[in-house]
Formats: C-alpha cells, structure tokens, sequence
C-alpha cells in the first residue's frame, strides 16, 4: 500500500511512495504526529538524480527490517531538496556543523519541534539500523537531555552572523582574478583537484575581466578549461549537453547525472567564449547545449525537467559506456574507446580529444556520431525528473534566448518564450512566484530569492532580445516582491527566504555560489540589469548594496563568489546600454560586445529606446547617450566586438 508521499507532485518523493516506511511530506502534521507519539523525527533529504540517495533506498528504506524500526520508533519525513531549498540548507549547515561536511542524501534526527539532535549523510543498512537503535534508546531514556542538545545546536546556528554590516572592503577584482590563478590547474583546467565540478560562475566572471582589461593570461584560463571539459568525458559527445562533475581530475570520467542548472549556465559560457575569441568549439557546444535541452529536457507543458538520472538499470553510467567492439574499431579511435577503458568493467566514457580536419574526417564524424547515438537510444534510457523549477527555467530562458539571438536559432528564442509563459502563467499564484510545477500542475512550495532572482534575469534576457514588453514589466514584478519581501535592511542584502515563508530553524543566508549563483549575487545583477534597461536609481543602489554586503566573503573565498564578482564587473562597466533603432545590421553587431553586463534592445518598446531618433545605434551609461552611429566597423570598436 502507498505511504503519504503517493499524493505528491515531486518525482523524488513519488520515488518512495511504495516505501515499507511510512514516510510523509514536510509539514505540520509530521511534527504534530512526533509530539502526540513523542517520537523524534527522520528527515531525509536528497534528490531524484542523486545516484547515493538511490542506494541508500535500496538498501534500507526498501528493507521491511529497517521499515520497521522506523515505523515504531520514529516519524518518517522525505524532503526533494530541489523542491525545499530552505529546508535542506538549514539542516544541511547542522550536517556540516557536526561532521566538517555535507552531501545527500542528507539525513538528521530532529526532536518533535525540528530541532536537529544528529546530522548526517549516507549510511549502509547495518550501520543506519545501529543508529536508529541507540536513538530511540537515547531518546526514551535521555528525552530532556537530547532536547537540551538539540536546542543549544539550533541555537548556535541560528546566532552565526553571515554578513558584518560593520565590514568595509573594496572589492579588488584584480586581487581575486590572482587568488584564482594561484587554484588554477594549468594541465587539465578548473580548479582545484578532484572532484571537479564545471566552474560556470567564475569562468564568467573570468571571461568579463578579460574583456575589460585585456589580459590574455586570463583569457587563455578559460580557453584550457572550456576545452579539456568539451572534450571530456564529461561532455556527451553524442547528444550534447554536460554532467554534473567530473570524479577524476582530467574531466574523464563524469558522474552521469545531467542537470538543467549545469546546462543553462554553461551554454551562456560557451557562447560568451565564442563571442569572446571566435572559437568554433565555443560555438558548438553552446549549440548543442541548447538542442540537449529541446531534445531531452523540454516538457509538454513548455517548461524544461530538472534532470536526468545518472543511473540505469540499477547501475550509474551504464546508457553512457562503452567497449570497442561495441563501437567498432573507427568510432573507437576517434572517442577514445580502448580495450582498458576509462571506465569500470573495461567500459569507456567517450572522448574526443580533437575535432576532426577537413570535410571529409568531419563527415566521418558526424556519420560515427550519428550512428552511435541511435545505437544508444536503443539502450535502456535514464529516467528523468521531469519537474519544473522556476530558478533552473530561468538559467534555460536565459541561455536559450541569448544563444538563439546570437548563433540566429529562432527556435530556441521561441522555446524561451513558450517556458517564460508557462512560469508566468503556472507558477505565479496570488501574485507570487511557486518554485515547481509538474505536469502542468503548480506545486504548493513558494519561491525562495534564487526563484525570482533568476526568473528575473531570463526574463530581462528575453526582453532584450525579443523586444517585447511582457517579460521586462513581469521582471520588474518580481524584483519588487524581492526588494519588499526579502530585503536585510541590516545587511544590505537578501534573505534566502521571503519575511512572510515558513519559519525554520533561522532564515537562510547564503552568499556562497553553489552549483547555481547565490540568490543574493543573482538578484544584484538582475536588479542592476533593470536599472540599466529602465534607468531605476532604486534598483541600482540595491545591487550595489548587495554586492557591497558580498563583498568581504568574495575577497576571501573568490571561487565561490564568481556570479558576484561577474555582477562587480558589470558595474565597473556601468553596464552599458546600447539602443538601435531600425538598423537590424548594427544590432547584431551591438550583441556581440563582451562588455560586462552590457544591455542590448532594438525593437518592441524598451524604455532605452524611447525618443531615440531613427535609424542609428546609441551607447549609454545611465541613460546618458554618445552621439549615434551608423557605422558598423566603428560601434563594434567602441563595443570591443571581435573583428
């Protein structure tokens, strides 16, 4: 018999509901149940495409052994982290706090108030049924003691200050470009060692402090690490689109699950990369980017799912390897495919560790490739999690309109579009932003700030390059939720969490880029972008404010604040505001500038185009223009566009 999780709409959740545990969704009624049996609470957290979550599902909660021990001693909770961010990073800083580390899935013992008394990750059956033992012991022996501890835990993080308001640094982007260098890996690129994960935030604030300052050394970290991830193994090179990391340090081998959020935010690095240096991998791969996420992501309702799975038929990897015999002795030399592997059981990843010369060996290519993939599809395919997350739609609306713009693609433009309506239409209820849907049907968890904030952004994105006045108004909607309803006046920055969302442990606050931008660097460059397009003094003195609070933290931990010191840049730059008017020539040029943050608008109603006499282009910072030009070769000058 299903558990209480057959009624939900998250596809992790659904996962579970032919559980033996009784699970049940995050909510009151959980906690009302542990005070009325006076049983602590599991929390559970992780992901559909979570490939250890799988296991440990496996091996215990598919168990009737340990079913049982929870049924009687506890109140199961399954929380999709994807679909409760709020709630996975409050509890997943106690993990960190107690362990020195986190990962999923996640799993904490809360007293009846939620108040966490264990934290930890995965555990095999044998050691899990150990656990769940001396907790209930411990808890019927020891009740106030545990609640003492469980308080005092919850009480510390609650109290830990994220921002210093007192704290005053100037953001020196030359210093943290050399903080940087100084991680990077001049063999394989990225940074660090393994496990590798594709560093898009900070590669984009790399790729605009080149562009500002000309510096080739720079330029060149980001050529070697765009390269080596394209030609990895953790590319697919047969359908396109990126894994979520790579386990080894030479982007090889990957982990197999392939994330919406990843793929939105590197098709933007690979098109930025062409635009940058005219480089035709570039320019591949961010079109086949946008193709993987059209072919294998896109919903019927318009929206794009958040993920496929790593595993297939119970083992991880397994759609995505191969032997030589199975790809015969041609494809085998051109992806890499050798008799050791790469791979587990002598199973390659495929590779390509040059591209082709000459139309005849491209032919080849594409016939190898071709071949390949329809062998592939004949395989048994992962499954996908094909939810809707607003954040993560808002990465896909901003890539897909960009790219299209750029490489001339109508049809992803108009995919922007049909996902842009679908949030708009779906997830906005009683004014605000729902952070999932799925088949069509809105979820009940509300929008926290990377939801707006990144919504914000693809829709201005889409403004920019469609013209129409729809999406800039709905934009400029949502960042006036975010300016009343998540603001810090303390601070300066943003709560991760509306003032009005479901109270928590402490309200959540984090700077940090994880895999996607932190909320509050990814509001900053969405609000400093509507100021730039509508000329808002209060929407740019936020930004500011915001990247001002940043500050400190990207000063001393520049990896994990690149989206924050990408939005530094494009203030350093004003962002520039380019209006043409009936001149489609001298927009296509405007377009390809690499200013930092530049905003670009040649038809619709924009207000940067208003009263703009005809034809010409016009390059504004703050709404105050240079005289306008007709001249091509000169605007791409003054915009810096790659001859």
């Amino acid at each position: 018999m299903p558990n209480r999780l057959a009624s939900a709409t998250s596809p992790y959740l659904l996962q579970h509901k032919d559980n033996p545990v009784d699970w049940q969704p995050w909510g009151p009624d959980a906690f009302d149940e542990a005070r009325r049996r006076n049983v602590p609470i599991l929390l559970s957290v992780g992901y559909a495409a979570c490939h250890w979550c799988h296991v440990m599902a496996h091996e215990s909660f598919e168990d009737d052994e340990v079913a049982a021990a929870l049924n009687v001693g506890f109140v199961s909770v399954k929380v999709d982290r994807e679909e409760r961010p709020d709630v996975d990073a409050v509890y997943m800083e106690a993990v960190t706090a107690t362990t020195g580390h986190g990962g999923w899935p996640m799993t904490c013992l809360l007293t009846p108030d939620g108040d966490p008394f264990f934290a930890g990750t995965y555990f095999p059956k044998v050691q899990f049924l150990q656990l769940l033992d001396q907790a209930s012991v411990v808890w019927r022996e020891r009740t106030a003691d545990v609640v003492a501890q469980a308080e005092n835990l919850s009480r510390a993080l609650s109290e830990q200050a994220v921002y210093d308001p007192t704290a005053e640094v100037d953001l020196d982007l030359a210093e943290a470009v050399r903080a940087l260098l100084r991680q990077f890996d001049s063999q394989y690129g990225g940074f660090g060692d393994a496990p590798k994960f594709p560093p898009s935030m900070v590669l984009e604030f790399l790729l605009r402090y080149a562009a500002r300052t000309g510096d080739s050394t720079v330029l060149q970290v980001v050529s070697l690490t765009c390269e080596r991830m394209a030609r990895g193994g953790m590319y697919d090179q047969l359908g396109g689109g990126f894994a979520r990391y790579s386990v080894d340090r030479s982007w090889t081998v990957p982990h197999f699950e392939k994330m919406l959020y990843d793929n939105g935010l590197l098709a933007r690095v690979y098109l930025h990369w062409w635009r940058q240096t005219g480089d035709p991998l570039a320019r591949r791969i961010a079109a086949e980017t946008c193709e993987f996420l059209l072919r294998d992501l896109l919903t019927p309702q318009g929206g794009f799912a958040s993920a496929l799975d790593a595993d297939t038929e119970g083992e991880e990897g397994r759609a995505y390897v191969w032997t030589p015999d199975q790809v015969g002795p041609e494809a085998a030399a051109l992806f890499n495919v050798t008799a050791q592997g790469t791979f587990e059981h002598g199973r390659s990843v495929l590779q390509l560790p040059a591209d082709p010369v000459g139309p005849e060996e491209w032919r080849r290519y594409e016939a190898e490739r071709q071949r390949l993939f329809e062998l592939r599809a004949q395989r048994v395919q992962p499954a996908r999690d094909d939810k809707v997350v607003a954040a993560w739609n808002g990465l896909a609306i901003a890539a897909l309109a960009e790219c299209g713009a750029l490489l001339d693609e109508p049809r992803w433009v108009d995919a922007a579009r049909s996902a842009a309506a679908l949030l708009l239409d779906l997830h906005i209820v009683d004014g605000r932003l729902r952070r999932t849907s799925r088949d069509g049907v809105v979820g009940t968890s509300a929008g926290v700030l990377d939801d707006h904030a990144l919504v914000a952004d693809g829709l201005l994105v889409l403004h920019q390059v469609t013209g129409e006045m729809r999406w800039l108004e709905a934009a400029g909607t949502l960042l006036d939720v975010v300016l009343a309803h998540f603001a810090d006046d303390v601070s300066g920055s943003f709560f991760d969490t509306a003032d009005d969302a479901e109270r928590l442990l402490r309200r959540p606050q984090d700077p940090s880029d994880n895999a996607t931008p932190s909320g509050a660097a990814a509001v900053a460059g969405a609000l400093l972008t509507y100021a730039a397009l509508t000329g808002s003094t209060r929407h740019r003195d936020a930004a500011v404010s915001a990247i001002g609070a940043i500050a400190p933290f990207a000063s001393r931990y520049p990896r994990f604040a690149g989206h924050a010191l990408a939005v530094a840049e494009a203030m350093v730059a004003g962002p520039v505001e380019v209006a043409v008017v009936d001149r489609p020539d001298l927009l296509a040029v405007a377009r390809r500038t690499p200013t930092a943050g530049a905003v670009v608008v040649g038809a619709g109603e924009s207000p940067l185009l208003a009263g703009r006499p005809a034809p010409g282009a016009y390059i504004c910072r703050g709404f105050v223009c240079e005289a306008p030009t007709l001249d091509a070769a000169l605007l791409a000058e003054q915009l810096g566009v790659l001859a």
